[in-house]
């Protein structure tokens, strides 16, 4: 993927339409973009309309020929399945073709491997690759070179792990350790951040929907901006001021997709529910894409399978600049949706309004005297609160201000 020396992968896909309600079709070209965010070139795709899979190899005879017909015609170096194959269907698909046989959650993996920047990120990734291996080591005939990963094989495969199952389970039990202490470093900052007062957003999204470009518009975070699936995977937390001079916190998460591997999901949960503990989620979608419908539901089923439920929901329909029309997309789950450009600036005075709002919904409601001694309250006030009027007088400094509900004053 990084070493352009490297003669570039050329991979065909493969899926079955199960006439079930999925767009076959846009889940390919999901695939397909990930393919390319990992560095190969996609150079066929093959459908087969089947009423179940087959057991042993995921398509009927007929059409796994016509796959090795294709692969031996377009020169492929490797085929790769939309969906997750078991460990039988991989070997058998393998022999069958006498090629590398991916399959989406390998891709994603690969992927993840090549993203991760910390420690903990790339803990996770390891972890997660390891018990995605450790399923297929059974029976696996060929070259267990194939197993170590996807395209540019990274992460465990590059140093050619063992494969003896009681040195992988050794090397999960090692890592999960590992990642139990970054969790509760982790859960220290969190409350950390939490004791503060300041209101926690969280950026959540299907991936490449614009999250970091609005971090970064919003706060000069510097996080790494790319038009690619999974540009960043490390969560970051940052400080910003609303127009009316609230104090909050965002934190960015990493992006959803479909058929995110249950690995991943596992692995990465204790950065995932950084959302868990938001006091607001900020749903962003990219308005642009044709699937954006698909990937809102996407994002909602992510989001409940943590947990995370009955949250104060700000959508964004991002990327509106790219649009001469705006599509009529609805989102009934959100309590306010804005349609922005995070890259443009715009919509973004409605949204910190929206913040605000929501903010102060969940805070009361005071007009005080304070008194000159206790000045040093109207600074935590601007700090955990939002401060409107302050007026001094001969009493004392006149205040009208939404609080915190367990605000001592």
């Amino acid at each position: 993927m990084y070493d352009n020396n490297k003669e570039t992968e050329k991979v065909i896909l493969f899926a079955v339409d199960l006439d079930n309600g999925d767009d076959v079709e846009a889940s390919l070209d999901e695939l397909e973009e990930l393919i390319k965010t990992a560095g190969a070139e996609v150079v066929g795709r093959l459908i087969q309309n089947r009423e179940k899979l087959e057991s042993g190899t995921y398509l009927g005879t007929g059409k796994l020929e016509e796959l090795r017909d294709m692969v031996l015609s377009l020169d492929a170096t490797g085929v790769c399945c939309d969906d997750e194959l078991s460990p039988v269907q991989m070997k058998n698909i393998e022999i069958a073709l006498d090629t590398k046989v991916m399959d989406r959650t390998m891709v994603i993996l690969d992927i993840f491997a090549g993203r991760a920047t910390t420690k903990e990120g790339k803990i996770q990734v390891e972890l997660a690759q390891l018990k995605y291996r450790s399923q297929r080591l059974i029976g696996a005939g060929l070259s267990m070179s194939r197993l170590g990963g996807g395209i540019g094989t990274r992460g465990p495969g590059e140093t050619k792990l063992e494969t003896d199952r009681r040195v992988i389970r050794s090397r999960i039990a090692q890592l999960s350790r590992e990642l139990s202490n970054v969790k509760q470093h982790r859960e220290t900052m969190r409350k950390q951040r939490m004791a503060g007062n300041d209101p926690i957003i969280s950026i959540v999204g299907y991936t490449n929907a614009g999250k970091s470009t609005l971090l970064n518009t919003l706060t000069d975070a510097g996080v790494l901006e790319e038009d690619k699936l999974f540009a960043t995977l490390d969560p970051t937390s940052r400080n910003f001021k609303l127009d009316n001079g609230q104090e909050i916190i965002l934190t960015d998460t990493v992006g959803f997709i479909r058929k995110l591997p249950h690995h991943l999901i596992n692995a990465f949960r204790s950065t995932l529910e950084e959302a868990r503990y938001a006091d607001i989620i900020l749903h962003v979608v990219d308005v642009s894409n044709p699937q954006a419908d698909n990937h809102i539901i996407t994002v909602y089923e992510t989001l409940s399978g943590l947990g995370i439920v009955d949250k104060p929901i700000v959508t964004l329909f991002n990327k509106i600049d790219k649009l001469d029309e705006i599509p009529v997309i609805k989102d009934f789950k959100a309590d306010k949706v804005i349609n922005i450009s995070a890259r443009k600036r715009i919509g973004f005075n409605e949204l910190s309004e929206a913040l605000a709002e929501i903010i102060n919904n969940s805070k009361i409601y005071i007009e005080k005297v304070i008194s000159y001694q206790d000045a040093g309250l109207i600074n935590k006030i601007r700090q955990s609160g939002n401060l409107l009027c302050e007026e001094y007088r001969e009493d004392g400094i006149f205040v009208k201000a939404y609080v915190d509900k367990s605000f001592n004053i």
